[in-house]
């Protein structure tokens, strides 16, 4: 099956979701190349980037439910080429 890399940028702001964000990326977590999260104390939020090498639908379906979680926003990009 054909998979892309692609970059999840995660702003957290309700810390209430964490848990549930945690659960979802641990159910994508054979998809996950890697993962770097920096709390910015100062404002109260929590900035996560997931890298994924995952089919098109995956990648979709992660983000989009990651974005349901409430205080979460997610922003996706793709590489252009196919693997």
């Amino acid at each position: 099956m054909e998979t892309r890399v692609a970059l999840i940028g995660i702003i957290v702001e309700q810390p209430d979701s964490v848990a549930q964000m945690n659960t979802l990326l641990h159910e994508y977590s054979s998809y996950i190349i890697g993962r770097m999260g920096v709390p910015y104390r100062n404002k109260g939020i929590s900035i996560i980037s997931i890298v994924i090498d995952a089919p098109m639908d995956k990648i979709s379906s992660l983000s989009g439910k990651l974005g349901m979680l409430n205080g979460v926003s997610t922003k996706t990009i793709y590489s252009r080429r196919s693997c």
